[in-house]
């Protein structure tokens, strides 16, 4: 489980401080999926830093298992490395360093880059470039695996068909998923449960649990129209002190 308890983050210069993240709380429970929504600027990425550990809050406190995986937007490839070694690279940095040969080679059949294993990153596309880093991510059999904007440099048709298998596997596996995303529809696709981060806002502006939606739902989908139209009060200013709870079947 993944807990955040009254978390925030302030950062400060000569001329302004600046709260990245006020107050957050809540749980992310075992096996579930968790999207964090929002616009540029609403702490998105820095509460995942945080949930990763890569930085620490300015208070309170978190919860988080031993190992959690980690991938960016960018895949972060090394180019003089094949696939299964940027795959087995991973083990390197942890307090076993041992790599995992028959670890890397599932993952590598797991994610359908068994033509690509002894290839090196300028040959991928960014699709399998990006499984690449997935792969990597899930090396070292972590609890929790976090996502930074996974698919937001790919192509619309390399894009949706990532979604789609990203849905389809966590679906199979006992790992908790946090997706950070701008995309709403991506977000109901992959995940059980949404919380929207605002400027501004304590907390979050709100939560919703997600049920089970093909593409083609989402789009009518009275949740996203929902989602969106909170996404809009940060035009006017976001809700203070309110969560809104939904389940919307």
């Amino acid at each position: 489980m993944l807990s955040l308890i009254n978390v925030s983050k302030t950062y400060h210069d000569r001329r302004r401080t600046l709260t990245a993240v006020d107050g957050v709380d809540g749980e992310i429970g075992p096996g579930e999926a968790f999207g964090l929504i929002g616009p540029t600027g609403s702490g998105k990425s820095t509460l995942l830093q945080i949930l990763a550990g890569l930085t620490s809050p300015t208070t309170g406190r978190v919860l988080r298992p031993e190992r959690v995986g980690l991938a960016f937007q960018n895949p972060l490839l090394y180019p003089w490395l094949t696939v299964r070694e940027n795959i087995g690279l991973a083990r390197r940095f942890t307090a076993h360093s041992e790599i995992d040969r028959s670890r890397v080679e599932t993952l590598i059949d797991e994610f359908g880059l068994g033509a690509f294993a002894d290839a090196r990153p300028t040959s991928l596309s960014g699709g399998q470039a990006q499984r690449v880093a997935l792969a990597r991510a899930l090396v070292t059999r972590p609890k929790a695996l976090l996502l930074d904007e996974p698919f937001g440099a790919l192509d619309p048709a390399a894009r949706a068909a990532l979604q789609d298998w990203l849905r389809d596997w966590r679906r199979t596996h006992d790992i908790t998923l946090v997706l950070v995303t701008h995309d709403v529809a991506e977000a109901l696709l992959i995940c059980d449960r949404v919380a929207l981060l605002l400027p501004g806002a304590k907390g979050f502006a709100g939560t919703w649990q997600v049920p089970e939606l093909t593409r083609d739902e989402i789009k009518n989908h009275p949740l996203a129209t929902e989602i969106l139209g909170t996404y809009r009060t940060d035009v006017t200013g976001a809700p203070s002190g309110t969560t809104l709870e939904r389940t919307v079947a």
